[in-house]
């Protein structure tokens, strides 16, 4: 019974943390010498993402101690942590740096053919002797990222036991109660989403608009607009070319659709 109260008690401290720490939208506006449109503006914490308008203006959910992070392939990403003069006024702003070209490479040394047996042949890199080599166990899975690791820690374990007498995980039940494993969970994949149109847009993007061009701030838009589809992960897990390049050819004549009915508009 003490236990029974303890929960409710618990449950009822964490309703009003809640209604306490409530997100509001918040005016910004992107300050840069140049165009300011289509800019990702994603707030980490709370799993939530806008992009700037033509003038650089964007409203996020946001509260103070949110961290947001501006990211454009034209200016250097920008990580900004919201204070409570901006909560409390509903706006802020973001100075842009521009992005400074990087030097042309200079070749020193073999250069490559593009033929991967003929390079390696001619290479002088030396394979390195790992674990499977002297016959010992080892792990190939790549470490969990911060976010998963939050996650991991946040939902471990089994929701309680049943013995001698009966256990909860009150750790695992406050975060989900809370929604703090919900939020992980939507960090997680938010995370993966990036990672994967990253990869694609390094991939494909000069085949996408070898014949079909957009400005560059709309085609980081309709990445962004990409990634969103339900079934973009699914895509990602199955890892098919032919498959992800018919998506994105797909997304594109979407995008594009979309694009003429906003300009009707």
């Amino acid at each position: 019974m003490k236990k029974i109260n303890l929960l409710f008690c618990l449950i009822a401290l964490l309703s009003t943390l809640l209604l306490q720490a409530q997100r509001k939208e918040i005016n910004g506006q992107l300050i840069a010498d140049d165009d300011v449109e289509g800019i990702h503006i994603l707030n980490k914490t709370a799993a939530k993402f806008a992009i700037s308008k033509a003038d650089g203006s964007f409203t996020i959910l946001a509260k103070s101690q949110d961290t947001l992070i501006v990211s454009s392939i034209k200016y250097e990403t920008k990580e900004v942590i919201v204070t409570e003069f901006e909560e409390a006024y509903g706006t802020l702003s973001v100075e842009l740096t521009e992005l400074v070209n990087a030097l042309d490479k200079v070749i020193v040394g073999k250069i490559l053919t593009g033929s991967l047996q003929s390079d390696l042949e001619n290479s002088d890199a030396k394979t390195e002797i790992n674990f499977y080599d002297l016959g010992i166990p080892g792990n190939t899975k790549l470490p969990l990222t911060q976010n998963e690791r939050k996650l991991h820690d946040a939902d471990a374990g089994s929701w309680g036991y049943i013995g001698l007498g009966f256990g909860v995980n009150f750790h695992k039940l406050l975060n989900e109660i809370s929604g703090r494993t919900k939020k992980l969970k939507a960090i997680v994949e938010l995370d993966d989403r990036d990672k994967c149109i990253n990869k694609l847009r390094a991939d494909y993007e000069s085949i996408i608009f070898e014949k079909d061009s957009l400005p560059e701030n709309l085609k980081t838009e309709y990445f962004l607009f990409s990634q969103e589809d339900e079934n973009f992960l699914k895509l990602c897990e199955e890892k098919n070319e032919i498959k992800l390049l018919e998506f994105l050819q797909q997304k594109l004549k979407a995008y594009r659709e979309n694009r003429e009915e906003v300009d009707k508009d």
